[in-house]
């Protein structure tokens, strides 16, 4: 079985790996998807098992089988570490928990990882930058010498929602920290955090103001993956709550003129809408093809 056409679009969800990473594959081809992401390991807990060879192994020849390109593969980071938090222990895990993250990516040969930025604890952007940045630069050497030869991993900063204490909401602290590392980072927006922390995807013109700041800002080279999420929270409330497409204060129409938009409709787009009473995966790819449809808005 391969993968399912949307549109010429390369379009999916988080999809599970239980019972072994390489069931993710065809966890994915079930729904539908022409790409996914996938958490590595338990994303709950500091502790990770190895990946056993063969699952590594079957994992890559079902990649080869799919039809799925493995640039359109994703790992997320798991939630406990915070990478943009004062030294100490929880840092120091942190650290060591992304340097894992990239060991795994390399495995599997998942070209992508997207990270949380984390929460500056109160000392202040400046200072969660820059521990963002060393936490990104010594976790990469960390795990340099036990990569497996000629795979590349490129880390996705992943805008947020503007919580409190939080870092990488602005676009300009993109950029800062963007240029403050080295080769091998780009960026990773999702849909529903940009919206919360300000920027309007509501409507086609919120859609192009937003997309022209950012290209102004970081660059539309930058960005590798969207996350594409409608927001149960209003504009500017700095709700990290992920909606069902169409059905949030962002809405089909803003949503629709985002992934017709140039620069979206090349990269991979990954979905992390809920499974409630409300609509499931099958229900949410479906409102994406009406998104992209010939008879909505022409492409931006």
């Amino acid at each position: 079985m391969t993968a399912t056409a949307n549109a010429g679009y390369r379009v999916g969800f988080h999809v599970s790996i239980a019972g072994g990473v390489a069931n993710s594959v065809q966890n994915a081809l079930d729904i539908g998807c022409s790409a996914f992401q996938i958490f590595s390991r338990n994303p709950r807990g500091w502790a990770a098992k190895p990946l056993a060879p063969a699952d590594v192994g079957l994992f890559r020849e079902r990649m080869a089988a799919s039809g799925i390109s493995r640039d359109s593969t994703v790992v997320h980071m798991p939630y406990l570490p915070n990478l943009s938090g004062p030294p100490g222990e929880s840092y120091a895990r942190s650290v060591d928990t992304l340097a894992g993250e990239l060991e795994r990516c390399a495995e599997l040969s998942i070209p992508f990882l997207v990270i949380h930025l984390g929460s500056h604890m109160g000392a202040g952007a400046k200072a969660g930058i820059g521990q963002l940045v060393n936490a990104v630069n010594v976790g990469r050497d960390k795990a340099a010498g036990k990569k497996r030869k000629g795979e590349t991993v490129t880390v996705l900063l992943e805008n947020s929602a503007g919580q409190k204490n939080s870092v990488g909401s602005r676009f300009e602290e993109l950029c800062t920290i963007l240029d403050r590392l080295r080769d091998d980072v780009a960026v990773c927006v999702d849909t529903c955090h940009a919206f919360a922390a300000g920027y309007d995807l509501s409507t086609r013109t919120g859609v192009e103001k937003t997309l022209d700041e950012f290209d102004r800002t970081v660059g539309l080279d930058a960005l590798k993956v969207v996350h594409l999420n409608d927001s149960k929270g209003p504009l500017g409330s700095n709700r990290d709550r992920h909606e069902h497409i169409g059905l949030g204060s962002i809405g089909a129409k803003g949503l629709a003129a985002f992934v017709r938009h140039r620069s979206v409709a090349r990269l991979p787009i990954i979905m992390e809408t809920p499974i409630d009473e409300k609509g499931d995966d099958t229900r949410n790819l479906a409102a994406f093809r009406s998104l992209v449809a010939t008879t909505t808005t022409a492409a931006i």
